[in-house]
């Protein structure tokens, strides 16, 4: 799998980690709002739970990648050429998202660390971070529910962009990242 964009798609490896974030997020979402319609303490609840800790550091991991593999080659380029704007706009955009898919995991691994909880992780107990300090765990709580807030509006508003690209300017900006049909 290519890890090096080409002049006008994204790499094999860049498309492939998008779309599979994409799912991740949906999952990561869903399992957290679902949860209430469990019990607290029942087994379902706390499986939603545990799968929306598993996935978001599951985000944390390959978000790495995808950094990785964005800083092997330039992104290919939009054509029509967009407006000066409009690329700042989109280079703030892809950064804010960057920072929320690294900073959210963060976020929510120190929660549980501060209430003293380890966090499984495919076959794996993850130690906690820090000493016990449930009065700190519950301010962090609050900036990772602000964060899973904002995550809606940033996630929204770059799915909303690509639908634009694509079906209002009519540029490739969508296209260089669909996967390709045969």
């Amino acid at each position: 799998m290519s890890w090096k964009s080409s002049a006008d798609r994204y790499s094999r490896m860049s498309i492939a980690l998008h779309w599979f974030m994409v799912l991740l997020f949906v999952l990561i979402y869903a399992s957290i709002e679902f949860r209430g319609i469990f019990p607290k303490d029942s087994d379902g609840r706390n499986l939603m739970k545990d799968a929306h800790f598993m996935l978001g550091l599951t985000v944390f991991t390959l978000v790495w990648l995808r950094l990785l593999a964005r800083t092997l080659g330039v992104a290919p380029k939009i054509t029509p050429t967009p407006p000066a704007w409009q690329t700042a706009l989109a280079t703030l955009m892809h950064w804010a998202l960057y920072i929320f898919m690294i900073g959210m995991p963060l976020l929510g691994y120190l929660i549980l660390s501060y209430n003293d909880k380890s966090v499984f992780f495919y076959g794996f107990d993850l130690p906690a971070l820090t000493v016990k300090d449930p009065e700190f765990a519950k301010q962090i709580k609050s900036w990772h529910e602000l964060g899973g807030s904002i995550g809606y509006w940033l996630i929204g508003l770059h799915a909303l962009a690509g639908l634009a690209h694509h079906y209002v300017i009519k540029d490739n900006t969508l296209l260089r990242m669909l996967p390709k049909r045969s």
